[in-house]
């Protein structure tokens, strides 16, 4: 294979249909590159063609690649670790397959990162063509995370991101489940640059990141970096005391006056509901953090690589449909 200077990780999932203008896209940025760019694809289980159609295509085309396939669908922050893992480049950007990022922001993370004082170059949305449907969800998603998880968070939030080999090497040291790629990357600090980029409208398909699918990376991301559920517990806790204290005043004053023709009925239903109420919100938010360090102790890998092939360009004398392949199966990495 070629020198090999910088490297773009792609996480595929259900892109069949943009597989043919990603490719021509990566061939732009190959090319800007002065031809040092490797690409990382990682197929996350997706359930359509894109696989097959990466591993036709790949072969003819002048990239310098690898095209890694996972076992199951993990999800999108696993398969950008394994392709974290898998890039041999000096300064490594994520880009998404659905083509929403300008090919300029790729450009733009590497420039910074090769020429200046810059160890992760986050990219900001500074305006989307995305629908209102979409767009107020993910306006309001980033505003809770800002609020409740990480305030450091841009506005906006970030969807993609660019670093070193020495940021990445320290990224990947920080191996719990369950937990949010963004605030691992604001946790860990180091230097960082904002670069702003208008995002493009989703030509092909539909997004897979719902809104269960929200709401449950906001739970990871709160439960990962945030005491703010066991501080509201508290308080609800210290709420449900003094309320305890003043239906205690106004059971013994109905008492003393007679106004409750059964002793002490309503009061006793109404505390055994709040305090049972309040003991199951207690208990789940106390197991929600449990659940999470249990499954830290198990130590699974945080997804599993099924085959891994390689291709470069050609080499003089041979043909190009003969693509350097690695098809070894890894059981875990």
């Amino acid at each position: 294979m070629g020198p090999v200077k910088y490297s773009l990780v792609v996480p595929v999932y259900c892109n069949e249909p943009s597989i043919g203008e990603l490719l021509e896209a990566i061939g732009r940025l190959h090319r800007a590159l002065d031809r040092m760019l490797e690409v990382v694809f990682v197929v996350d289980g997706s359930p359509d063609q894109s696989y097959e159609r990466l591993d036709a295509a790949l072969p003819a085309s002048g990239l310098t690649a690898q095209l890694i396939a996972l076992s199951r669908n993990f999800g999108s922050f696993s398969a950008v670790r394994e392709g974290l893992a898998a890039a041999r480049g000096d300064y490594i950007a994520i880009m998404a397959a659905d083509l929403q990022e300008p090919e300029e922001l790729i450009l733009a993370f590497f420039h910074a990162l090769a020429n200046e004082p810059v160890d992760v170059a986050l990219g900001v949305r500074a305006g989307r063509d995305d629908p209102s449907a979409t767009r107020i969800p993910s306006m309001l998603f980033w505003w809770l995370y800002r609020q409740f998880v990480q305030p450091e968070i841009p506005r906006g939030g970030v969807d993609v991101f660019a670093c070193n080999r020495a940021f990445r090497d320290r990224l990947l040291e920080l191996r719990e489940t369950n937990t949010s790629l963004v605030g691992q990357i604001m946790w860990l600090g180091f230097r960082r640059k904002l670069i702003p980029y208008h995002r493009r409208p989703r030509r092909h398909g539909k997004s897979a990141w719902s809104f269960s699918r929200k709401v449950k990376y906001l739970l990871d991301s709160m439960f990962a970096f945030s005491d703010l559920p066991i501080r509201a517990l508290t308080w609800v806790g210290a709420a449900g005391l003094a309320i305890s204290v003043v239906l205690a005043l106004v059971v013994l004053i109905a008492k003393i006056t007679d106004a409750i023709d059964v002793p002490g009925y309503a009061a006793t239903v109404l505390t055994i509901i709040f305090f049972a109420a309040l003991n199951s919100f207690g208990l789940g938010i106390i197991g929600s953090y449990t659940w999470r360090a249990y499954e830290n102790t198990k130590g699974r890998p945080q997804a599993v690589v099924l085959t891994t092939k390689r291709y470069g360009p050609p080499e003089p004398g041979k043909r190009a449909e003969s693509p350097m392949t690695d098809a070894s199966v890894v059981a875990e990495r």
